[in-house]
């Protein structure tokens, strides 16, 4: 049995695959199906369960890693995401580590392929299927719960410069779930903008994450001032954090179509 990950690549069942991890969220994925033991390496990023990975040594950012870290760490597996890491350090990688399982989850469904995809390379196939049960109950549970109007959200993931995300995005996907969208600044999927009279006025309200850029509740109450739209600050885990942490972000997004 295989299983085929975000580039059409097949992986071979592992029951004892030692995993280095380079995307935060599913990092916390790995550990939730029982595979902590054996992640040898994460992310400085990689801070959920912290319980749980404070013990799995450090193997730099997910864009500067420590190549020869990693290699002295002997991993047979390395598992990255197509938005978060650098395609030439994962080639580099890929001289000497046998599997690099990819992963590009667009939409929350697309959360069941991807417990799937771990729980099968990784032989947790009932701990994966256990947790899409929670994942299809938390989401229908989102799909009953009433909303409000549509609307276009401007949601602001870094200053200086000003960044948004495209359409083309999870955390745009996870908006459209209540109703809402984001304004078609082109095909970049994390363009830059600059604030103009007709940007907001095309739009209903702003956005703020939490992350990758720290926005605070001061930013939001400066920037409402400013622009006379409503700025919310949002989780930005709860809205980006694909793996264990969207069947939270599902119920988030309950709350937010509410506020």
């Amino acid at each position: 049995m295989t299983y085929i990950d975000a580039l059409g690549t097949a992986h071979p069942a592992d029951p004892n695959a030692r995993i280095v991890s380079l995307v935060p969220s599913i990092t916390e994925l790995l550990c939730d199906l029982g595979l902590a033991g054996q992640l040898v390496g994460r992310t400085g990023f990689c801070i959920h369960p912290a319980d749980v990975v404070q013990a799995v040594p450090k193997v730099g950012g997910t864009k500067d890693v420590n190549i020869d870290k990693i290699r002295k760490l002997a991993p047979t597996h390395l598992v990255v995401n197509i938005d978060e890491n650098e395609k030439p350090t994962v080639d580099e990688l890929a001289e000497f580590i046998p599997h690099i399982v990819v992963t590009h989850p667009l939409r929350p469904r697309d959360n069941l392929a991807l417990a799937r995809l771990m729980g099968g390379v990784f032989c947790r196939q009932e701990a994966a299927e256990r947790w899409c049960a929670q994942f299809e109950a938390e989401y229908e549970l989102l799909r009953a719960a009433p909303k409000g109007p549509p609307q276009t959200m401007l949601y602001c993931i870094w200053q200086d410069p000003w960044m948004t995300i495209s359409r083309d995005t999870y955390i745009a996907r996870m908006l459209e779930e209540i109703g809402w969208s984001v304004p078609d600044l082109g095909e970049v999927r994390y363009p830059g903008f600059s604030w103009s009279s007709e940007l907001v006025a095309g739009v209903d309200g702003v956005l703020l994450s939490s992350e990758p850029y720290r926005f605070t509740e001061a930013h939001a109450y400066a920037l409402e001032k400013q622009l006379g739209k409503p700025v919310l600050l949002v989780d930005g885990e709860m809205m980006s954090w694909y793996g264990s942490r969207s069947v939270q972000g599902l119920r988030y997004l309950r709350e937010l179509a509410t506020r």
